[in-house]
């Protein structure tokens, strides 16, 4: 580790304020971005945590009935307190990492650094969800720009994270047992205006939509619906843990299952 100075304010107007100073980095439950400094791959002279900040924590439903989570809530919490509304995101929470990473790890700080192997960018572009932040609204259409890439802008700050609940959901992932990663994960969501499908862990680009999948299972939605559709295999990741003809496999393989899980 290295010598740099911290800050831990107790509401998001401090949080906006101290963000403001010359290499100042936003630190959520500091489950990668720790490791990270660690190794020396980031070196921001300021850390500003949001942990304290009490307006950033919850999970709650708006007049719209979408189910709202603030930036600094754990996955423990949205694991529990999602289970009745959202049972598919409660459920995906649930199985992020380990009980330490689901304790600290918070959903905005996920969001924010989009890791490819990510299960919430999965959750939240399947649900069409709304990244809020200090300064406007993005939807997840919006807002995922690549790997480890955002359209959040220098100094912003994500608030909470709007749901839509659909009819039917259901997350599975393939994970890697070391890091618990999804090595592929595919999140499915029925709305009454069509299906979305989005898969994490497999593309170099990151989190993406199966629009092709999508499209069947908004016909059909059956397993069989998905049967013989692929995805390339061109733009998968390929590693130690998988071929990029793996990925694409599983990509089919757990959109049928998380359509009959649904």
């Amino acid at each position: 580790m290295y010598a740099f100075e911290i800050d831990r304010p107790t509401t998001l107007a401090a949080a906006v304020e101290a963000m403001g100073a010359e290499e100042a980095q936003a630190l959520g439950g500091g489950q990668t971005l720790i490791p990270t400094l660690k190794q020396r791959l980031a070196s921001p002279a300021r850390l500003v945590s949001l942990a304290g900040i009490a307006e950033l924590q919850g999970v709650c439903k708006d007049d719209a009935g979408r189910v709202c989570i603030g930036s600094a809530t754990t996955h423990a919490t949205v694991a529990k307190e999602a289970a009745g509304d959202y049972p598919a995101l409660a459920a995906l929470a649930g199985g992020i990492g380990d009980p330490a990473v689901r304790n600290r790890g918070t959903i905005g700080g996920s969001l924010a650094n989009n890791d490819p192997a990510a299960c919430y960018p999965s959750a939240a572009l399947a649900s069409g969800a709304t990244i809020v932040t200090n300064t406007r609204e993005i939807a997840a259409d919006d807002f995922f720009d690549g790997m480890f890439t955002t359209a959040l802008e220098e100094g912003e700050i994500i608030t909470e994270v709007k749901f839509p609940v659909p009819e039917k959901a259901n997350y599975q992932k393939f994970e890697q047992p070391a890091s618990r990663f999804a090595l592929t994960g595919v999140f499915v969501a029925k709305y009454a205006d069509g299906v979305r499908v989005a898969v994490t862990g497999a593309s170099e680009d990151g989190v993406f939509r199966w629009t092709e999948a999508e499209e069947a299972l908004s016909a059909n939605f059956s397993p069989d619906a998905v049967a013989g559709l692929s995805v390339s295999a061109d733009d998968m990741i390929a590693d130690l843990h998988g071929t990029k003809e793996y990925r694409a496999h599983l990509v089919n393989v757990l959109t049928r299952r998380a359509v009959a899980a649904a």
